[in-house]
C-alpha cells in the first residue's frame, strides 16, 4: 500500500502542477488508512505535496496515530499471551 500511496501522491502532484484532474483527498487518506501511510509520508517529503494543508495533515496524522496505537496494542496483547 505504501507504493500505491507514493504513486498516488506523485500522480496528484504532477496533475496539480499541470492543472489536470486531481486525485481526491479522500482517496489519498483511504490509501493511508489501509496501510499506505509510510509511503504517503515519504511522498509528502519527496514531492513537497499536501504538507501545508492543515486539515489534510490533521487527518493524516490521526491515521498514523491510529496505526501506531493498533500496533502497540497488538504487540502488547501478543506478548501477554
Amino acid at each position: 500500500m505504501s507504493v500505491v500511496a507514493f504513486a498516488a501522491y506523485g500522480i496528484d502532484k504532477h496533475r496539480a502542477v499541470r492543472g489536470g484532474w486531481r486525485v481526491r483527498e479522500a482517496t489519498l487518506q483511504v490509501i493511508a488508512l489501509f496501510g499506505g501511510w509510510p509511503g504517503a509520508w515519504l511522498a509528502q517529503r519527496v514531492f513537497r505535496h499536501k504538507t501545508s494543508k492543515s486539515t489534510f495533515m490533521i487527518v493524516f496524522w490521526a491515521i498514523v496515530a491510529l496505526h501506531v496505537c493498533a500496533l502497540a496494542w497488538w504487540f502488547q496483547s501478543s506478548s501477554s499471551s
